[in-house]
């Protein structure tokens, strides 16, 4: 059996490892972010800024973070609680 802190731990990097990733890859390429939308999302946004700074990328990490911890405290609960 897993332990939960290890999870939260492995779930900790793994976010941390793909936000980063992408972070990068959308400073290095910014059409991403349109192209993204355009494709994926079927939305048309023409209004996105291309601003990038090292204050977005903490608060964004720690938003996933918190998000992504969230969700793997919730498996968590229901696999406890549905035998």
């Amino acid at each position: 059996m897993i332990k939960n802190t290890q999870l939260f731990k492995v779930t900790a990097v793994w976010v941390s490892t793909i936000y980063t990733i992408c972070y990068l890859g959308v400073a290095f390429y910014p059409n991403t972010r349109g192209m993204f939308m355009r494709y994926a999302m079927h939305a048309n946004m023409t209004w996105v800024p291309n601003y990038f700074g090292p204050s977005y990328f903490i608060s964004g990490l720690l938003i996933w973070n918190v998000v992504a911890l969230l969700a793997v405290w919730f498996f968590i609960f229901l696999l406890k609680e549905i035998k």
